[in-house]
């Protein structure tokens, strides 16, 4: 019999997990004590051998099984065990797993052999072993307290969303401890197409956080097996979640788990992103969120991205499928790389949105982020698709007559303030330096050369992820945030005469006008006379455009060295009903001048905000003792809103999601509800609420709330 698990797991930083099973990590020894009914344990006469198998074939050659005995010295086996103490009816002895163990469900047994002869065989249970970042021969070892408390232990954070000029946290619940969890995550690996394919040779790979981290990230998403989520670029979501809805990863994988293991309808880039680092988490990975804003995706291999506008500056759809997206959510996980050369283990990038292909599956990664920083594309695994998502050029052109002429070559668009979640604080942190040089840098500017030529020398051994996930969607990768592409390039930067911008004249919030206007400004010592064609329309977070809304013409003429603004105003009502569920309005300018053929774009993308949800703690939370938290919402609109559903989480704080009905909200209308609850974990804890409607999906709050042990 094993001494109480709780000790045990207190140990192995498993107790969040459970205390009432054994949860271990490798390369970290565990206690067992054993009790005997006629007489104690004799050493030197009594020998006790260990048996420990995972998966349904278990294999000593593979690793998957394993044979030791105590203290035997120059044993075969990387597993040991030796005595601690020893009792007349009771021996206590440790075990431990080698730092290159396969995780996973253990079955633990052993053999008895006594002086007189006899041989006793028992089955003393299961037991589950995980990733060691705390073991400095574990692969994934993290020198840092802080930052493993941060990256394995934390169980919610904030994924960042909107554009690079409007930054705004969204709450998430990863929640890799909560109830079933950790069987969900093994049952995931379970469910892969490796494990099916070979389960033998699977399970003895899982001591390889590089094949885990693969394994996980085509197991995400849905697109080559039964993975948990199904993705959804179509803003038609009638038959499951509309994306923006969710607030954490629990129900989710939940769902998928209790239905059979089907995958959950819908998720787009941070919600994959999201789940992948719950169960990373919980299987003892190092993990964090990343968000890339303005990020590229570029489907030929040529680090260009070619975006296309016609003679409105209405930006179209293009056959190549390049995309800037908003923005784009992905993970990095922490491992070294022994496959690659000494430097590229630390961070390394997965992306579980199913994009392109990556060997036969649909994942991306691990890619070294110092290989991408460096340009050695030609690293496994995929590092030419990730440089491409940070480090691409952006050439616009205009589409006329049936011609392209070429508007601009931006060499600084793509790759923008890469973010995640500070270090024990709710603050941002700014990684874009981890990712490549400082734009417009020599140094920068030398990798991005040395990576193109690497990819038209065709030198890299990662399978460049082919096809396209959804023929009506660009694959994933984001564009937002107000970009501006001014200056035409067909005549010389230095000579420049004319200059375009947007400038808002107040914060874009939803349910209000948008007022703003265009800046025009004559550099030279002439007289210009520019014809400037306007429009608006709305964009998916991917960069997909949709119809245009509004359109004008603006004639502005500029005495020499005159800067002049023309005011522009979109009502609500002309653009209410045209507002996809990312709040992105995209407002471009093509200018001309009358007496040259030369053209000036200029484009802002526009996110409209809501007012957050506020959770308010009445009194003090302590573990075990009724807590009352009010709830405050409101309908921005000046119209009645719907079916609207109120849901809130929190892992240690509710057992499960909790949904409240509210049903119709009148304009304006603010009300307010108190949930009760009783939390069962101590600690720093996270309250995320998320209200949709018919009119609106997604507006958030989250509260952070201490609780104490129980007095």
């Amino acid at each position: 019999m094993a001494e109480p698990c709780s000790r045990n797991n207190v140990r192995h930083h498993t107790e969040e997990i459970t205390v009432d099973h054994l949860l271990v990590r490798r390369g970290q020894a565990f206690n067992l004590t054993l009790y005997f009914r006629n007489r104690g344990f004799q050493p030197g006469l009594d020998n006790i051998i260990f048996v420990v198998e995972t998966g349904p074939l278990p294999d000593l050659a593979l690793g998957t099984r394993a044979v030791f005995s105590l203290a035997r010295h120059h044993s075969p086996s990387p597993w040991i065990a030796w005595l601690e103490t020893n009792g007349a009816t009771s021996t206590e002895v440790s075990l431990c797993a080698p730092p290159t163990a396969a995780v996973g469900r253990y079955l633990l047994k052993i053999h008895i052999d006594s002086f007189q002869g006899s041989v006793t065989a028992y089955q003393l249970g299961e037991f589950i072993l995980l990733f060691n970042p705390w073991c400095p021969e574990d692969a994934v070892y993290l020198d840092s307290e802080p930052q493993r408390q941060e990256y394995v232990m934390n169980d919610y954070g904030f994924i960042y969303q909107g554009s690079k000029n409007w930054i705004r946290p969204c709450p998430w619940n990863y929640g890799q401890f909560e109830e079933k969890i950790i069987d969900i995550c093994l049952k995931l690996l379970d469910k892969s197409l490796h494990f099916q394919t070979d389960p033998a040779t699977d399970c003895a790979l899982r001591g390889s956080p590089v094949y885990v981290s693969r394994v996980v990230c085509a197991m995400i998403n849905s697109n080559d097996d039964n993975g948990v989520l199904n993705g959804n670029w179509s803003e038609n979501y009638t038959d499951g979640a509309n994306p923006a809805e969710w607030t954490g990863s629990v129900a989710i994988l939940k769902q998928w788990y209790a239905t059979g293991c089907q995958p959950v309808r819908y998720g787009q880039c941070w919600v994959f992103a999201a789940v992948m680092c719950t169960v990373m988490r919980c299987l003892g990975i190092p993990t964090r969120v990343i968000t890339n804003f303005d990020s590229g995706h570029d489907t030929d291999g040529n680090l260009i991205i070619d975006e296309y506008y016609d003679n409105t500056g209405r930006i179209l759809g293009n056959k190549k499928k390049d995309t800037i997206w908003n923005f784009h959510v992905w993970n990095e996980c922490w491992m070294a790389r022994k496959d690659l050369p000494p430097g590229y283990g630390g961070w390394q990038v997965l992306d579980a949105t199913p994009q392109e292909m990556s060997n036969g599956v649909y994942c991306c990664g691990p890619a070294s982020v110092r290989a991408i920083k460096d340009g050695e594309v030609d690293l496994n695994y995929d590092t030419p698709f990730v440089f491409s998502m940070v480090n691409a050029d952006c050439m616009s052109w205009l589409v006329q007559g049936g011609k392209e002429q070429k508007l601009h070559q931006d060499t600084s668009s793509v790759g923008n303030f890469i973010s995640t979640k500070s270090i024990q604080s709710d603050e941002r942190d700014d990684i874009t330096e981890n990712y490549k040089y400082e734009e417009g840098s020599l140094q920068e500017r030398q990798v991005f050369l040395k990576a193109l030529q690497k990819l038209k020398a065709g030198r890299f051994h990662s399978s460049r992820r082919g096809a396209d996930l959804q023929p009506s969607r660009p694959t994933p990768l984001s564009q937002d945030s107000p970009r501006r592409l001014h200056t035409p390039s067909l005549r010389p930067s230095d000579v420049v005469q004319v200059s375009l911008k947007f400038k808002l004249l107040d914060p874009p919030n939803m349910g209000q006008d948008i007022c703003f206007v265009l800046l025009a400004f004559n550099m030279s010592s002439q007289f210009k006379d520019l014809k400037v064609n306007l429009s608006a329309q709305s964009l998916l977070h991917d960069g997909s455009p949709l119809s245009p809304f509004w359109q004008d013409i603006a004639f502005i003429t500029l005495s020499p060295k005159e800067a002049k603004t023309y005011p522009c105003k979109i009502s609500y009502s002309q653009y209410s009903q045209y507002l996809s569920t990312d709040k992105l309005i995209r407002i471009s300018a093509l200018g001309e001048e009358k007496s040259s053929p030369e053209k000036i774009l200029v484009n802002k993308i526009i996110t409209l905000s809501y007012p957050s949800i506020t959770i308010n703690v009445l009194g003090a939370a302590v573990v075990n003792q009724p807590l009352s938290i009010q709830v405050i919402f409101s309908n921005p609109l000046s119209e009645q809103v719907e079916d609207c559903v109120l849901t809130v989480e929190g892992s240690g704080l509710f057992k499960k999601q909790q949904k409240v009905f509210l049903g119709v909200l009148k304009p304006q209308h603010r009300g307010s509800i108190i949930l009760e609850t009783v939390p069962f974990k101590s600690g720093q804890r996270q309250i995320q609420a998320n209200m949709r409607s018919n009119k609106f999906k997604d507006i958030k709050g989250y509260r952070n709330v201490y609780v104490d042990f129980a007095l």
